[in-house]
């Protein structure tokens, strides 16, 4: 939801490349689980989770958010955290099982 992030450029996409969900704080919510099931419907192979730092709803810690949000969405999904000062891109690594 953050005016800063700019999920297209971040993650490198074309218009119609993907579909894109922002709400705040990028929490999985139930609106956010149906949207992800019709977009899965619609052909969607592949889910990112992406959240930020400086994030005035998750001001915690950020990959343990981000792996607990990984494990409660399930298939294939990966976790990315950006960082809005320095512009990089981390990857955050599924936990296992």
């Amino acid at each position: 939801m953050d005016t800063r992030v700019n999920v297209e450029r971040i993650l490198g996409l074309a218009d119609g490349d993907a579909h894109v969900i922002r709400n705040a704080g990028a929490l999985v919510t139930d609106d956010v689980k149906r949207s992800l099931e019709t977009s899965r419907s619609l052909g969607t192979r592949e889910l990112v989770l992406l959240v930020h730092t400086d994030c005035a709803v998750r001001n915690g810690d950020l990959d343990r958010a981000v792996r607990e949000d990984l494990a409660e969405l399930g298939g294939r999904v990966r976790g990315m955290v950006y960082d809005v000062d320095s512009g990089e891109l981390r990857e955050v690594q599924k936990p296992p099982g």
